[in-house]
């Protein structure tokens, strides 16, 4: 199983990236896939969630900004980030897990736990 994040960048803040995490080993739309980001010196914060049905939850800081999707085709997980601003800069990393109900309350208690795979991360920079 092989998780594998890319499209980060350097932007302006305002500025929209979409970063994808394309998933090798299994089908990922039968999983809990998730999005998460750590700053440096800063706790790892999850982002979004997608579950098999294509519900998405975020947390509120990304709400309305962000877009979780998934290409089921090509087995890949999308975060689309528009209206960037500078605190969204982070490391940002893909998982995924069999944890019912996915949604991003439940999954950031324990996502170590309910999240058995995850992507080496890609780097996204905001420059304001």
């Amino acid at each position: 199983v092989q998780l594998v994040e890319c499209g980060g960048g350097s932007v302006q803040a305002g500025g929209s990236l979409t970063l994808s995490c394309v998933v090798a080993g299994y089908t990922a739309t039968r999983h809990c896939m998730a999005w998460f980001r750590q700053a440096p010196g800063q706790e790892r914060e999850e982002v979004a969630t997608i579950d098999s049905d294509d519900v998405a939850t975020y947390i509120e800081s990304v709400k309305g900004r962000f877009t979780v999707s998934r290409d089921n085709a090509k087995n890949t997980l999308y975060l689309e980030m528009n209206s960037l601003k500078p605190e969204d800069g982070a490391m940002y990393y893909c998982a995924s897990g069999s944890v019912s109900p996915c949604d991003v309350l439940v999954v950031a208690a324990h996502p170590d736990q309910v999240l058995q795979d995850w992507g080496k991360g890609t780097q996204v920079t905001i420059s304001s």
